[in-house]
């Protein structure tokens, strides 16, 4: 860390200690440069994390009508040069270092509205309570689903974003209607971070059994057991400080996760608090003091754009240092060295990529890292309809889709 940033971290740690949190926040962005990640983080630290005592309930929110499927898209919606121009409610982010643009839709003044519910499904809103608190959360349930035990993805969302916006730009539950699966997508609450941001570098949830972890946890399984769904086929994937969270949720609930999918995420253990955030977010680096241990991590697939000026993309490396821990063969010290097998690809009009995927002694495919040349801080291959996505990219949801599906739990876990 130069002494620019170690004297700005420090005028912000003193600030913080005299509660004078608006000029923290004018000092972060100072520190960093002005931009999203001040403005986010340095609101965070004001949050606090009140109980509330309200109970579960459940309505439908949206239904759809029993008609044909709208048409869906082209081969334009894939092409950078060939795209529609936006609505008006969209805005393009300012260009990275590099000079390519990330195309990150904005919500107009109203919100986002809800995504069209394909034919025959239904989009619930419903809630969960524990000892740390209530979430709101969304569940889609396809037109396919009769009681049957069918596979379980939980979604989370990133810093500014709710269900229905990552629902419409990652077109999860157009993949749910296809596999004849259910999504659940918890909201962080805004009186929990400011920006809507999953705590994910609060040491207090980070841990197994405590905080947002547990809330989380506690929305899967009561999905899972009022639906009586697959107890070996439940996924938990996510964008962002959402990536950030579900890669803890992987790592600490083994035994309630077949596998993850981490999108412009961070490693656990990366920050134990705001600050350390910061450095991680900008500059990456290994998680120091994990707190969840790496020994029983269930599979991973890992997305991240090579020009993701907002999540260092040093973040994946480090992902895949914690995922990838029980591959390969152990080298002299005894460490195992994880072994991959590597491709290329590029998406017509658009996205490069190198995709790496990672066997365990017995030829398990666990960890698949995709890298995304020129990608930003966005949902690769996601919808205009939603925030902080591009299209130009591999369709990210479709792949985490197809890595879940070939990834069941292959034994109980002790």
């Amino acid at each position: 860390m130069n002494n620019h940033m170690q004297d700005g971290m420090a005028e912000v740690t003193r600030l913080m200690r005299e509660g004078r949190l608006v000029e923290a926040t004018a000092a972060i962005q100072r520190t960093l440069g002005e931009g999203h990640l001040g403005s986010t983080f340095g609101q965070a630290a004001s949050m606090n994390f009140p109980v509330s005592s309200s109970e579960a309930s459940s309505h439908i929110v949206d239904e759809a009508p029993q008609a044909t499927a709208p048409p869906q898209t082209g081969p334009a919606e894939h092409a950078l040069r060939s795209a529609p121009r936006p609505p008006r409610s969209f805005r393009r982010a300012p260009r990275s270092p590099g000079g390519l643009p990330d195309i990150t839709p904005r919500p107009s003044k109203d919100g986002f509205a809800p995504e069209a519910v394909p034919a025959g499904g239904r989009f619930v809103e419903r809630s969960f309570t524990n000892r740390a608190g209530t979430r709101a959360y969304k569940l889609y349930i396809p037109s396919g689903y009769n009681g049957q035990a069918t596979p379980l993805v939980v979604m989370l969302h990133g810093c500014t974003q709710n269900p229905d916006d990552l629902a419409a730009g990652t077109r999860m539950n157009k993949l749910a209607e296809e596999h004849a699966f259910l999504v659940a997508y918890p909201a962080q609450a805004q009186k929990d971070n400011m920006q809507k941001c999953w705590n994910w570098f609060k040491t207090a949830d980070q841990q197994r059994g405590q905080g947002e972890p547990s809330i989380i946890a506690g929305v899967t399984r009561e999905v899972v057991a009022e639906y009586g769904l697959d107890h070996d086929q439940v996924y938990v994937a996510g964008m962002s400080a959402g990536g950030a969270m579900a890669a803890i949720m992987g790592t600490a609930y083994p035994d309630l996760y077949a596998a993850m999918g981490v999108h412009s995420g961070l490693a656990p253990g990366a920050a134990q608090d705001l600050l350390s955030a910061f450095t991680a977010m900008q500059n990456g680096g290994p998680p120091r003091d994990a707190p969840v241990a790496t020994t029983d991590v269930a599979p991973a697939i890992v997305f991240h754009g090579d020009r993701d000026t907002t999540v260092h993309p040093r973040n994946g490396e480090q992902l895949l240092a914690c995922f990838a821990a029980n591959t390969g063969n152990p080298d002299a010290a005894g460490k195992p060295v994880p072994q991959a097998k590597v491709r290329q690809g590029q998406v017509p009009g658009g996205h490069s990529y190198t995709c790496a995927t990672y066997h365990d002694a017995d030829g398990h495919a666990l960890v698949e890292r995709w890298t995304v040349h020129g990608l930003g801080h966005a949902w690769s291959g996601g919808g205009l309809s939603g925030s902080y996505t591009d299209p130009k990219g591999p369709d990210a949801s479709a792949e985490m889709v197809r890595f879940f599906l070939q990834h069941p739990r292959r034994e109980p876990i002790g």
